[in-house]
């Protein structure tokens, strides 16, 4: 027995992953000539299109946002109070309240009555019917049993006699219809099965085997001289043709294709990068030529205006409004109160001086008392 530890055996390096550069390595001369130039005129023809591409997204973005989609609210706020809500005020309060008269309406003068006329006439005579059935029913049984039953016993007996009396009567003449039959047809026509049928068909069975043999072979070899004859003229030139032609253009076409796919997708990419290149330099552009002075405008000259106009104008004439509105105010209160104590007055020279509503006697002591030990202040201790 083995003791000793096997040494490990080495283990095998894991393949290494396919690189670009090995596949680039491995492509031919041909494929290296056609990339180069292809990917300059793929670029050439392709950043035009990115960038009216990339213009095209912005500017229907902005008619989304702008246009588009304020709109479409719109409609959808229009339809739904043209359409919507007629049709839902149309089912709750006029389709809805008739559908529920028709159905009640329905009940009264469909249902119940049927469900009266099925329990109170229809069953009861139904009942009646089967009642009658099963009576006609129990007459038939009787009269098959008591009358049909014995007059077919007695006819099949009749017949029975009938039959042994012929049979008794009969059987010579039968015996002679036998004999001429068996020699008159069924002699004569095994003799020519046997001698005259059976030979002409098997010299015909011969016939059509040979015939058919021989058709077989014919067709054979005009099915050989057919196949070699389209082998040789169309097969072969077609082999040839897609070896050595089809093949080796539709290799070159794939490369071109793929060369031209891969350029159109590195084209793209990069025609990408400068369209987001030229986009952002003209937002800086549009930026530093509008927005930037505008702001500058709005922060150094605008808002400083505006706090001198608030300041000196706005804040005084609000005051002034103010204070204008105040008076106002007081001028109406007093008015208001003048007029008030001139109806009074006019009131007391018309009418009088109104009737004062007589004093009602208090229990507690009014305020003007003074509390002393022998003076009651409460209901209780009062005298």
């Amino acid at each position: 027995m083995d003791l000793q530890k096997r040494t490990a055996e080495p283990l095998a390096e894991p393949p290494a992953p396919p690189s670009s550069s090995g596949d680039r390595a491995a492509e031919g001369c041909l494929v290296v000539a056609i990339r180069l130039p292809v990917r300059i005129v793929v670029l050439v023809l392709v950043v035009p299109v990115r960038m009216a591409w990339d213009l095209l997204v912005v500017a229907g973005r902005l008619l989304r946002d702008t246009v588009l989609r304020p709109f479409g609210r719109a409609l959808l706020w229009l339809g739904k109070a043209l359409f919507v809500l007629p049709l839902i005020g149309l089912w709750r309060y006029v389709l809805a309240p008739v559908g529920r008269a028709l159905v009640w309406l329905g009940r009264v003068l469909l249902v119940v009555p049927a469900l009266w006329l099925y329990g109170y006439v229809l069953t009861p005579l139904g009942q009646g019917f089967a009642w009658l059935a099963r009576a006609a029913g129990t007459g038939l049984g009787w009269v098959y049993a008591r009358v049909l039953t014995p007059v077919g016993h007695a006819l099949g007996w009749l017949a029975r006699g009938l039959a042994a009396v012929l049979s008794v009567v009969g059987v010579g003449s039968c015996t002679a219809v036998a004999w001429l039959l068996r020699y008159l047809v069924v002699v004569p026509a095994r003799w020519l099965h046997t001698w005259v049928l059976a030979p002409v068909g098997r010299a015909l069975a011969w016939c059509a085997l040979g015939v058919g043999r021989l058709l077989a072979l014919l067709v054979s070899g005009v099915w050989a001289v057919l196949y070699w004859t389209a082998r040789i003229l169309v097969v072969l030139p077609a082999v040839a043709l897609w070896r050595w032609v089809l093949a080796p253009v539709g290799r070159f076409l794939a490369v071109v294709a793929r060369e031209v796919g891969d350029a159109l997708g590195h084209a793209w990419r990069i025609a990408g990068r400068l369209s987001l290149t030229v986009g952002r330099f003209l937002g800086t552009l549009l930026r530093w030529i509008f927005v930037e002075p505008v702001r500058w405008a709005y922060r150094t000259v605008l808002t400083p205006v505006g706090h001198v106009v608030r300041d000196a104008v706005l804040r005084p004439a609000g005051r002034a409004a103010r204070s204008v509105g105040r008076t106002a105010r007081q001028a109406l209160a007093a008015a208001r109160e003048t007029a008030r104590q001139a109806r009074a007055d006019v009131r007391r020279l018309l009418f009088g001086q109104p009737r004062r509503p007589a004093g009602i006697g208090r229990r507690e002591p009014s305020t003007g008392e003074a509390r002393t030990l022998g003076s009651s202040t409460t209901a209780l201790t009062k005298d």
